[in-house]
């Protein structure tokens, strides 16, 4: 079965798509952009495809629609059975059109992300209209929350498969952790609401002198964080790393007790799993998926909007710390290894049987 991956190859979430389909499938791949030195252990060069554009998942990705000719030529030599788009209002638009314009008799799996389906939509009517007509272009879909498969069957959506975008293998547990210290990982961009992270640290903190802040990633909001974090109650307490390898942030997960995810919208978060799976314990912000995962005062503490808790919120999970540690973990083993699921969805293909589109 011959499947072309579309997406962003710079991004180390297309990366992890393609080392789980290698095995499986005869893999091609597609880049908006480049591709990671990553891909050169998956995919010799004449099976992958860069096309140099710089999309922005917001909208207004002219450059990327002018590839579209250059990526019709390229699929009809390649003669796939699969697309499989990434990000449903950019690449998903493209496998769209390479279908019903360009001539490409193939079928079209497509992943939604998260902001394609929970944001875009709600941006504007023709945001709106092009993601249900992505959607019911596709013969599968895949989500990873039941929350964001919900709006993707609203929005016309056929079949769609739910799993999380889990963790390649399970990391073992830490002997030992720092009790008084969160880790944040998250885009410093205002969706993640960095700010709402650095104000709920600084109550949870408030007559906790040894608590300290690691705030990993960059964006666009870094410099206001910083200078919030410069002001009296959080001065010295709060550490900016910028980004991070897999490997060095894998040491900061399993070096914090706690971990803060306050996003404004999000589906199920490969951070979050990959936090859990270390056995940091989750404070997130009261979304949907984020309820799918963890149940407030149990494995984790879920935020009402607005909400700036003390220390004393935290107290119920602190005193079975280990033992949450751990069923963090087991959870993740048993429900979000990506392999298994990537497994499930390639045989899913097979069944439906690739057939080309007429």
């Amino acid at each position: 079965m011959r499947l072309v991956l579309i997406g962003d190859g710079d991004s180390p979430h297309l990366l992890k798509w393609a080392r789980a389909l290698a095995p499986r499938v005869e893999l091609w791949a597609v880049s908006s952009r480049g591709f990671l030195p990553g891909f050169d252990a998956v995919l010799p060069p004449e099976r992958r495809l860069a096309l140099g554009t710089n999309p922005r998942f917001e909208g207004g990705n002219a450059g990327l629609l002018k590839a579209l000719p250059t990526l019709v030529r390229w699929l009809r030599q390649v003669q796939p059975d699969w697309l499989a788009p990434h990000y449903l209002t950019s690449h998903g638009t493209l496998a769209w059109l390479a279908v019903r314009w360009g001539g490409v008799r193939a079928r079209i799996a497509g992943s939604a992300w998260g902001s394609d389906v929970l944001v875009a939509p709600e941006r504007s009517r023709v945001l709106r209209w092009l993601t249900s007509r992505v959607l019911r272009a596709c013969t599968l879909c895949t989500s990873d929350s039941r929350h964001m498969t919900g709006r993707m069957l609203a929005l016309g959506a056929g079949e769609v498969m739910t799993f999380p975008f889990g963790l390649e293998a399970l990391p073992e547990l830490p002997a030992t952790r720092d009790e008084h210290l969160f880790f944040a990982n998250r885009g410093l961009e205002r969706l993640y609401a960095p700010g709402r992270v650095l104000e709920v640290f600084a109550a949870l903190s408030q007559g906790w002198p040894e608590a300290r802040l690691v705030v990993a990633h960059d964006g666009s909001e870094r410099a206001a964080l910083e200078a919030r974090a410069a002001q009296p109650d959080l001065l010295g307490r709060v550490a900016f790393t910028g980004r991070l390898d897999a490997e060095t942030q894998a040491g900061w997960y399993g070096r914090a007790r706690w971990y803060l995810s306050l996003p404004t919208s999000d589906s199920v978060s490969v951070s979050v799993l990959e936090a859990m799976a270390h056995g940091a314990m989750p404070v997130l912000s009261d979304l949907p998926a984020n309820r799918e995962l963890v149940v407030d005062g149990e494995n984790g503490i879920i935020l009402a909007d607005g909400e700036l808790p003390g220390r004393q919120r935290l107290a119920p999970l602190a005193s079975r710390a280990d033992a949450v540690s751990r069923q963090l973990h087991d959870w993740v083993g048993e429900h979000a290894l990506f392999p298994r699921s990537v497994a499930t969805y390639v045989e899913r293909l097979e069944q439906l049987g690739g057939q080309r589109a007429s």
